[in-house]
C-alpha cells in the first residue's frame, strides 16, 4: 500500500484517514468537492493531491484512481445533511449506486485493495445486549439511511462474488467525533451548540461514540490486515446523552442543561422544524425521521469488538482525550467566538 486514494477526503473521518496515510508515506488522491475546502484542509500537506469530483458522478473522476493500489471510501450522505422530508434519491445515488460504480472504476483502473466505510447502521440487536458484526439489521427495520448503507455493503461483497482477485473488506464506525471537523457533523454541531450554550435540554436515546482518528487507524490496519469479505466494528463506546452531555461541559468549562427534554415536546419542535426546513431550505437538527430513530434505537449500541481487536489490534483512546481535542480545535479555529451571531456553514 503506497499510492492511496480517499474518497470524502474533507469529512471528519476523511481528513483524518488522509493525515495517518501521509505519515506513513503514502502518497494520496484526496477526492474532494470543493478544491477551496480541500486546500483549506491540506495545503500544508505534503503528499496530497486533490481531485475534485462527486461521487453522484464516479465516471467524471475515474481517469485519476489510475496509478492505484487502494481505494478508502469514506464518503456518504449522511442524515446530518438531512432537512427532512425524504432523501432516498440522494441516498440511493451517493450511497448505493456510488459505491458500485467507484468498485467497478477502481478494478477497471488496476486496483485490487478497497476498504469500504460501512456503519454501525447495518447491525441491530435486542436493548442491552452486545452486538457484534453477525448481528445484521433487517430491511424492515431500517429507514432511508440505514438501508442505504445495509444496500452498499450488499453491492460490496456481491462485487467479491464475481471478482475472485479483488481484495475488500469493510469498517463500521459508530457516532465520530474529534478535530477538524468543518462540517460540522452532528458531533462537532452537538460541541458548538453546548459550548455557545443552545442546547435547551437533553434528549434520549443512546449512542457509541468514537475518536475519528481511531476509525482511521482501523482503516489502514483493515487494508493491512483485515480478511476478505469481512466487516470490523470500530464503534467506541456506549452513552447515553446525559452522560456524554456533562462531560462535554466540564472539559469546555461550560454549564451544561440537566432537564430531559419530554418526547411530547420534541416530536412537536420536530414537526415545527420540519416545516421551516421547507420553508428556507436549511438544514435542522432535529427531524421526525432522527427522533424516531433515538427513540427507536435507545440501548442499542454496546458493540463488542473483540473481532477487531484480535484481528486488527484495534483499540481506542479515552473519551475525555477525544472531546478535549475536539474542543481545542474549535476554540482555536474561533468557532465559539460570543461574537459570531450566524449560524456555521455545513458541507
Amino acid at each position: 500500500m503506497h499510492n492511496t486514494f480517499v474518497t470524502g477526503a474533507t469529512g471528519l473521518l476523511g481528513n483524518n484517514l488522509v493525515r495517518e496515510l501521509v505519515a506513513r508515506g503514502c502518497v494520496v488522491k484526496a477526492l474532494v468537492r470543493s478544491r477551496a475546502k480541500g486546500e483549506q484542509q491540506f495545503k500544508h500537506l505534503p503528499g496530497v493531491e486533490l481531485v475534485v469530483g462527486d461521487m453522484a458522478d464516479v465516471d467524471a473522476f475515474a481517469v485519476s484512481l489510475q496509478g492505484c493500489d487502494t481505494v478508502f471510501h469514506t464518503a456518504a450522505f449522511f442524515r446530518d445533511n438531512y432537512k427532512g422530508g425524504s432523501h432516498w434519491e440522494e441516498l440511493e445515488k451517493i450511497n448505493v449506486s456510488g459505491t458500485r460504480n467507484l468498485l467497478g472504476q477502481a478494478y477497471r483502473a488496476g486496483i485490487r485493495r478497497f476498504i469500504h466505510t460501512s456503519s454501525i447502521a447495518v447491525l441491530d440487536g435486542a436493548p442491552g445486549t452486545s452486538i457484534d458484526e453477525t448481528c445484521l439489521r433487517a430491511d424492515a427495520d431500517a429507514d432511508d439511511y440505514y438501508r442505504s448503507k445495509i444496500l452498499a455493503d450488499r453491492i460490496v461483497l456481491s462485487f467479491l462474488e464475481v471478482h475472485p482477485e479483488m481484495h475488500a473488506c469493510m469498517v463500521l464506525p459508530g457516532w465520530m467525533w474529534g478535530p477538524a471537523d468543518i462540517g460540522p457533523t452532528s458531533s462537532g454541531q452537538l460541541v458548538n451548540d453546548v459550548v455557545r450554550g443552545k442546547l435547551p435540554g437533553l434528549i434520549p436515546g443512546s449512542f457509541s461514540v468514537v475518536d475519528a482518528r481511531d476509525v482511521a487507524l482501523a482503516q489502514i490496519a483493515a487494508a493491512r490486515h483485515g480478511r476478505r469479505g469481512e466487516c470490523y466494528l470500530a464503534a467506541g463506546r456506549h452513552m447515553t446523552m446525559r452522560e456524554l452531555v456533562p462531560v462535554l461541559g466540564r472539559i469546555a468549562g461550560v454549564k451544561t442543561p440537566v432537564r430531559q427534554l419530554p418526547l411530547p415536546f420534541l416530536y412537536t419542535l420536530a414537526v415545527v422544524q420540519e416545516i421551516y426546513a421547507r420553508i428556507t431550505g436549511k438544514p435542522i437538527l432535529l427531524s421526525m425521521a432522527t427522533l424516531r430513530l433515538l427513540v427507536r434505537e435507545k440501548d442499542r449500541t454496546c458493540f463488542n469488538h473483540g473481532k477487531s481487536e484480535r484481528e486488527l489490534d484495534l483499540s481506542f483512546r479515552a473519551l475525555e482525550q477525544t472531546i478535549t481535542d475536539t474542543v481545542a480545535w474549535y476554540r482555536d479555529h474561533g468557532w465559539f467566538d460570543k461574537h459570531q451571531d450566524k449560524d456555521v456553514n455545513r458541507q
